[in-house]
């Protein structure tokens, strides 16, 4: 679609000539998935929907009994700004709210906004720079303490501030906010922002009670009360926690939305695993809802069969990946391994991670687990399609891998194993536990055995890997092994935010807590600045071309190798009507979920 084409459909739009819903359509037909033909229509002044994607029928608030979710990776903490990993920001959802949150079609919805700001209604200045937020009024925090600017100002100084040491910190650092007046403020970035919906919005955007944090920003902020025990504004009150066990909580009589939430209590179990928790809910209908089922495809369409529930599968951004450590994992230095300060003896070598990207056989792993859970492919970013790179590619070669690393000088030893000047190619490959990721460990080190490279398979419990613990060396963003495998989510139907995690100043280190958003360690100037040039390019090809380079960068160097490219997998029972968004975490609408 030419670019004037483009701006007719626009215009078509905000004469009210064509639906929005025939400009997606129509956008869809050219490539444009339907997340950015909305930012698309929000930049040019068109507002963007204000109703969630359900329709919400109980005609008063309670009644719904009990409402029981199964996070089999159990949650560790309620703090979202320290959420690194999903399950932590699914519980801290339940509490606190953003202004506004995604839904499955990538619009904006306002929470705790009162609409969502447009050029249309002023909330959009016409530079770029600016976005003001009018604030919803009469909410209250559940200690019965009201919600103003003065929470949301405050919340920029918390994740702003660097002895906070927030998972978040990236979305506030370079912004600045103004209170306009108790039910107004104002965001105000130092370029001209293509997307502004970053803070304040999503899984980053979630507003903290200035009553109960202001004595725990900077150094004291692990010491907050708050953390394990939430005073929020959601639909939802905090009753109890045991952290990688049970959260427990009850309906907020005084929630800001008319007739909701539905459900009298919440109770969200952890532990276990995927298989275990799509049985509860498919087969038992012991649960109502299961989140990521990370599960073979065949297992959960025998399940289905059941009659209790049924699968929910969504489109989203989030890819299953490796890391290949370029740091070292084994030497401590200050105080911490993995430090930049130091490279790794041989994963250094461009030539042994391009042969180890030739040894992963994606298509199978696709056809023989995950089935609906993915699709193969060689691109970090994949959703929306205008962010995916079109020159990378994936091949599965055991002789070209052979090849290469004879060419680089990697000898077999007796014991079969390649080495060069006396560093052997044998690692540590580690995930979570979860039989889909450990099939799939098996299928890589079958095949790197064949080209004389030795792995060592560690699974991790999901609850530690995935956790936020700062004193654990097993979690995810400690990276202290070679080699790593997980899911990393799109937050938000632009791949802005979730590319941040491919820039030198978000590199994970002792210093922020291991929160820092780039777990590889690995940076690139040249990646830095086609990130930077993206965050303020208001023409929408070339911020994409921009952020496209970012991404092949990274996968070019072969320090990330993309494996497949996820569906969200839910379970819930057939009479739960809930709000799966492929852009937000799955608790994003509780409050609208109800038993039909």
């Amino acid at each position: 679609m030419k670019d004037h084409d483009l701006r007719r459909l626009i215009e078509g739009v905000k004469t009210g000539a064509l639906s929005r819903r025939s400009f997606i359509k129509k956008a869809a037909a050219v490539g444009l998935a339907a997340p950015f033909a909305n930012q698309l229509l929000g930049f040019n002044g068109v507002a963007m929907a204000q109703n969630a994607t359900i329709e919400y029928k109980p005609t008063k608030a309670g009644g719904g009994g009990p409402l029981k979710i199964l996070l089999w990776q159990a949650p560790t903490l309620l703090n979202p700004h320290f959420a690194s990993g999903t399950k932590d920001q699914i519980a801290s959802r339940i509490f606190f709210e953003p202004l506004a949150g995604w839904d499955k079609e990538g619009n904006l919805i306002p929470q705790l906004a009162a609409e969502t700001p447009s050029k249309a209604n002023g909330g959009l200045s016409a530079d770029g720079k600016t976005v003001t937020w009018k604030l919803k009024q009469g909410v209250k925090w559940h200690d019965g303490k009201p919600f103003t600017a003065d929470d949301v100002v405050f919340t920029w100084e918390y994740a702003k501030d660097p002895a906070t040491a927030a998972y978040t910190t990236g979305s506030y650092k370079d912004i600045k906010v103004e209170k306009v007046d108790d039910y107004t403020v104002k965001v105000i970035f130092p370029e001209p922002t293509p997307f502004w919906a970053d803070p304040f919005v999503g899984v980053a955007g979630q507003i903290l009670p200035k009553h109960h944090f202001a004595e725990y920003i900077g150094a004291k902020s692990r010491d907050a009360p708050a953390n394990l025990k939430p005073v929020g504004t959601g639909p939802y009150k905090f009753v109890d926690f045991k952290p990688g066990d049970i959260l427990t909580g009850e309906r907020f009589t005084e929630y800001h939305v008319k007739n909701q939430p539905h459900f009298d209590t919440l109770e969200v179990k952890g532990g276990g695993d995927a298989v275990s928790a799509a049985r509860a809910v498919l087969q038992t209908g012991e649960f109502d809802y299961a989140w990521n089922l990370q599960v073979e495809d065949e297992v959960l369409k025998r399940m289905e069969t059941g009659g209790r529930g049924k699968i929910s599968a969504v489109p989203s951004g989030d890819i299953e990946f490796i890391i290949l450590n370029t740091t070292d994992p084994w030497t401590e230095v200050d105080g911490e391994r993995s430090s930049i300060k130091t490279k790794h003896p041989t994963l250094t070598d461009p030539k042994v991670r391009e042969a180890i990207n030739l040894l992963i056989d994606r298509d199978s792993i696709q056809k023989f687990i995950y089935g609906r859970g993915g699709v193969a492919t060689a691109s970090f970013v994949n959703e929306p399609k205008m962010f995916k790179s079109q020159k990378l590619k994936y091949e599965f070669s055991v002789d070209k891998a052979n090849k290469i690393l004879d060419e680089a000088g990697y000898k077999r030893g007796a014991d079969g194993i390649r080495e060069k000047d006396g560093k052997k190619l044998k690692y540590v490959y580690q995930t979570s536990i979860n039989a889909p990721r450990q099939k799939t460990q098996a299928i890589i080190k079958q095949a790197c055995q064949r080209a004389g490279i030795e792995l060592e398979l560690k699974s991790v419990t999901a609850s530690v890997f995935f956790s936020s613990d700062v004193a654990n060396p097993d979690t995810y963003t400690k990276l202290y092994v070679d080699i790593e495998m997980y899911t990393t989510t799109q937050p938000q139907p632009d791949p802005e935010r979730f590319l941040n995690q491919f820039t030198s100043w978000e590199i994970a280190n002792k210093e922020n807590k291991w929160l820092g958003r780039n777990v590889s360690r690995y940076s690139d100037p040249a990646a830095d600045e086609a990130f930077k040039a993206a965050q303020k390019e208001l023409d929408p090809a070339k911020r994409a071309a921009l952020l496209i380079k970012v991404n092949e960068i990274f996968c070019e160097a072969h320090v990330i190798l993309p494996l497949l490219s996820r569906t969200r997998v839910a379970a819930s029972v057939h009479n739960l009507v809930h709000d799966h968004s492929g852009w937000d975490v799955d608790t994003w609408n509780l409050a609208a979920w109800y038993r039909s």
